[in-house]
């Protein structure tokens, strides 16, 4: 799955000849294929595509890519400003758009003194915001790999629940994940799995430790993986053995505050608006200070990517977009609990994406 005909028909928008993509998560959307960090660049003109990397991805991005980009190999004596410089040549382009918010300032300089050097005047032009905006919008394939994404989160989730008892570590139940993640199919984890207990649970992105689980306590898990180079993301709190009458309020508190944001979610109305629905039924119940991040964040090739449900973000949500749901409660040395789903946002309203259960659910011993 690529992306050229989607970037070019936005150039002439931004007026540029061609966009250029250096940074991991935008090359793979342009291309489809994958390449550690710095190693690949792909860029897209107005006639043809391209794709540059070293000898170590060559081979396998020849097989990823087919007729769809013309290839390049990086060496030593050739590298990517030099093979760049040839293209933009030979094909009379004279403003290339760069991922400004990506570049570092002595990649720009490098890429702008060699370009100046050359009698055929070349602009850098700032783009990143074409790519930004683009890719907020999920086709549909990209929402068939985030729905196989999620599935395979789910069927980890189900087997961990048989595994969460008193006596087990937080670190070894998200060892356990990640084996379930990639024993169902995923390439990788999409972050670091969050597994906190009791106390620990009031840290919204704690580490797991040694820490061993004990009943009565809450067990927040927050985990996600990729496949097919998109994220899933997702958070479970349970509760081992018993919950007091205190536990099952803050999570039913949660809770509600997740649905009112989520019915909140649709085209046309602002990140903030949605952060609000939900925020504003965690301070109804008296556990406004204890809310300390937004509603959610977009996810796809990247597990954090705009837009996002925050009270910073005054811009409507487009139809096409995908954003997690997850508000919490983080009470600082006694518990926390969050719950997180992932939705997207449709012509009509929303679709969430999730379909674990989100009751709270209370393991025996």
């Amino acid at each position: 799955m690529n992306h050229i005909r989607t970037i070019r028909d936005r150039l002439d928008e931004y007026q540029i000849d061609a966009m250029l993509c250096t940074h991991e998560a935008n090359r793979f959307y342009a291309a489809g294929f994958h390449s550690s960090g710095t190693d690949g660049a792909a860029l897209i003109t107005k006639q043809n595509a391209y794709y540059l990397t070293d000898g170590r991805y060559i081979e396998a991005a020849g097989n990823a890519l087919k007729n769809q980009f013309e290839l390049y190999q990086v060496k030593s004596n050739r590298t990517y400003t030099d093979i760049l410089i040839e293209i933009f040549q030979r094909e009379n382009i004279s403003s290339v758009g760069f991922e400004d918010a990506y570049m570092t300032v002595e990649e720009f300089q490098k890429y702008q003194e060699k370009l100046s050097n050359q009698d055929q005047r070349i602009k850098l032009t700032p783009a990143a915001e074409m790519l930004k905006r683009l890719r907020q919008i999920k086709d549909a394939a990209e929402l068939d790999e985030l729905k196989a994404a999620q599935r395979i989160a789910e069927k980890a989730l189900n087997d961990i629940l048989k595994e969460l008892r008193p006596g087990v570590s937080e670190r070894e139940i998200a060892a356990r994940i990640q084996y379930l993640l990639l024993h169902y199919g995923a390439e990788d984890k999409s972050f670091d799995p969050i597994v906190v207990s009791g106390r620990n649970g009031s840290l919204p992105h704690g580490v797991p430790s040694e820490k061993l689980i004990q009943s009565g306590e809450f067990v927040t898990m927050d985990f996600g993986c990729i496949y097919h180079g998109y994220c899933s993301d997702m958070t479970r709190t349970v509760a081992i053995g018993y919950a007091t009458d205190e536990m099952r309020e803050i999570y039913h508190t949660v809770l509600q505050a997740q649905m009112a944001g989520i019915r909140a979610a649709r085209p046309g109305v602002s990140g903030k608006e949605i952060d609000d629905a939900a925020r504003e039924v965690i301070r109804s119940a008296g556990y406004g200070e204890y809310f300390s991040h937004s509603f959610g964040h977009g996810v796809g090739i990247e597990i954090h990517e705009a837009p996002y449900a925050a009270s910073s973000n005054h811009q409507p949500m487009p139809a096409g977009a995908v954003i997690s749901a997850e508000p919490g409660i983080y009470i600082p040395g006694k518990l926390g609990v969050r719950i997180e789903d992932v939705i997207i946002i449709t012509e009509t309203g929303n679709e969430n994406l999730t379909l674990a259960p989100k009751d709270l659910i209370i393991l025996p011993v």
